[in-house]
C-alpha cells in the first residue's frame, strides 16, 4: 500500500491511498478535525466526495476499522500505525513462550525488545497499564507499543513458536 501525504495550507493535510484497482482513496483532514473522504477512479481523474465526518466520529470509525472492537477470524496480526515508525500491536502469548508464567518485570520485555506492554487482554478481562508485577499467561494477548522493529522483536519473543 502506498500513501501520499501533502499539506493543504490553511486547510490541513491530504492523504491519498492507492487501492489495488488503480483508484485512490483521498482523505482530507481539516485543521478543525473534520474529515472528508473522496475516491479518485485513477490518478488523472477528479475526486468524487463519498462522505464527511466530524473529528469525534472519524476517530470512532477509525477504531472500528483497525479492529479494536472485533478481530476477524482470518486476521493473524493486528497492528495500528500511530505515525512515523510507531505501532500498537496485539500479540498472543504462545503456549511455548518463554515469558508465559513470568511477571512483566521478570520477562524484561521492554529491555529486551524496546517495546512496552500497555495492556493485557485475558478472556473478557483487560488489565490496563500493567505494572512489573503483572503475570503473563499463555493465551493472554499483550497490547504493545513501540517502533516497528521493536514490535517485530517483541512478537517473535512472545509468540513462542
Amino acid at each position: 500500500m502506498t500513501v501520499y501525504e501533502s499539506d493543504l495550507p490553511g486547510v490541513g493535510k491530504k492523504h491519498e491511498v492507492e487501492l489495488g484497482d488503480g483508484s485512490r482513496l483521498v482523505i482530507v483532514t481539516h485543521n478543525t478535525g473534520k474529515r472528508e473522504v473522496f475516491r479518485r477512479p485513477n490518478a488523472d481523474s477528479d475526486s468524487e466526495k463519498l462522505f464527511e465526518l466530524t473529528d469525534k466520529l472519524a476517530r470512532q470509525v477509525g477504531t472500528l476499522l483497525e479492529g479494536a472492537y472485533f478481530q476477524p477470524v482470518q486476521t493473524e496480526n493486528i497492528e495500528t500505525l500511530l505515525g512515523g515508525d510507531t505501532l500498537i500491536e496485539w500479540v498472543e502469548v504462545g503456549a511455548g513462550s518463554e515469558v508465559a508464567g513470568k511477571t512483566l518485570g521478570e520477562s524484561d520485555l521492554r529491555q529486551a525488545t524496546g517495546a512496552s506492554v500497555i495492556a493485557i487482554e485475558r478472556g473478557d478481562e483487560v488489565i490496563t497499564s500493567p505494572g512489573g508485577d503483572a503475570m503473563v499467561e499463555a493465551g493472554d494477548t499483550l497490547v504493545v507499543i513501540g517502533p516497528k522493529a521493536a514490535c517485530r522483536d517483541f512478537t517473535a519473543l512472545v509468540k513462542g513458536t
